[in-house]
């Protein structure tokens, strides 16, 4: 049989049909599986039969998740989280030791950098900060103790972009683990391990589930890596409800018809909010005025759903054009169906000094939109009526 294509496996790929012969994939709510026998019973425990044992780490439906999800990644192996920054501390916890030493991106989301500032340092783990497109700082920035690089391009909310071609090379020359966050575009835009990544973590939350119903996560990598994720998730517990692995699952089938709908509105609110005098700057990938385009257009399919833009006025203007708005949704969440907006300054990097929102140029009259699914037109009169005040 041919492999299948992307938008085919997306709704075929991960799930087998019980002796129900159900047509849509089931949900297993259950803590726990019935064994024939003692004996059974130990030849599951001890990896020596296959098969459902405790749900922390054993069930169908995330286990169909997983598949799938790694499928269309392009991924060996996928293990399943409670949410993207419970993936992002499994793969930190699973693979590194005190001692070692991660380069990271200062263009993450501000959760990410609070954790590896807050916690991750309390294991005696060092890391740097560099600028995610500059090459040059990720190689200068390696040590002899580096086993990590970690960023997520294109970067929320500015849409930052590095090249992970060229970005691999560093890593595989100094024998680091290159691992992307790709949750701001998903498999349908973007497929960082056919670009030398070694890691694919998600926040599936966003536009796997693409309704705002649930949180989960995934890592995803060789079969090596992600039997250590998964030992380190087993363990310590971070795993996805068989709930909500049903969710991001039917997530999926719709997935890469979402993702172009949310880049065509996307980029018409770019072009539109380009042209405003009360907007200083728009970051969208999809311009050309962007720095990044180009390099976008060769390592991605589309450019994404989330638009930013500094208005004039700073933090004061930006609470008002937000406050104006009566169809788009005031939250911090991104990759909904419906639209939202928030002031990242405040909000998903509030927690950062002030130096470190400089540093990641997170100004006070910024903007960012997540662009749902609605009429583009209904959007921009809402944002409009914001910027008219």
């Amino acid at each position: 049989m041919k492999d299948l294509e992307f938008d085919t496996k997306a709704i075929r790929e991960g799930y087998r049909t019980t002796q129900e012969q159900e047509h849509s994939e089931a949900i297993f709510l259950t803590s726990s599986f019935v064994f024939d026998s003692a004996e059974q019973a130990a030849n599951r425990f001890s990896k020596e039969e296959p098969g459902n044992i405790y749900a922390r780490f054993t069930n169908p439906t995330v286990d169909a998740f997983e598949k799938k999800l790694a499928a269309l990644e392009g991924a060996q192996a996928c293990s399943a989280t409670s949410s993207g920054m419970a993936a992002i501390f499994a793969t930190i916890m699973a693979l590194l030791k005190s001692g070692d030493h991660i380069v990271a991106s200062r263009d993450m989301f501000g959760t990410s950098i609070v954790l590896l500032n807050t916690i991750i340092s309390k294991f005696n783990i060092e890391v740097s900060f560099v600028d995610l497109s500059d090459l040059s700082a990720w190689e200068n920035s390696v040590q002899s103790n580096t086993k990590l690089f970690l960023l997520e391009t294109p970067s929320n909310p500015l849409g930052k972009v590095v090249d992970i071609t060229e970005l691999n090379k560093i890593s595989k020359a100094n024998n680091i683990l290159l691992a992307i966050d790709n949750a701001a575009l998903t498999p349908a835009l973007q497929r960082p391990i056919a670009l030398g990544a070694d890691i694919v973590i998600h926040s599936a939350t966003k536009y796997i589930d693409g309704q705002g119903r649930c949180l989960a996560g995934a890592v995803l990598s060789s079969e090596d890596i992600i039997e250590q994720v998964h030992g380190f998730i087993r363990t310590t517990g971070p795993s996805l409800s068989a709930f909500n692995a049903w969710i991001v699952l039917k997530g999926l089938d719709t997935l890469s018809l979402r993702m172009k709908a949310h880049c065509e509105n996307a980029l018409k609110l770019a072009i539109w909010l380009e042209k405003q005098e009360q907007v200083e700057k728009v970051h969208y990938l999809g311009l050309k005025s962007h720095p990044h385009h180009q390099l976008a257009k060769l390592q991605q399919l589309g450019f994404g759903g989330i638009v930013s833009f500094e208005v004039k006025g700073g933090k004061e203007k930006a609470f008002k054009v937000i406050n104006a708005t009566e169809t788009i949704s005031i939250t911090a969440n991104l990759g909904d169906a419906k639209s939202t907006i928030t002031h990242p300054a405040s909000t998903t990097h509030g927690r950062l000094t002030d130096e470190e929102k400089l540093k990641a140029n997170i100004s006070d009259g910024l903007i960012r939109v997540s662009v749902g699914l609605e009429d583009i037109n209904d959007v921009i009169d809402d944002i409009n009526r914001g910027l008219s005040v």
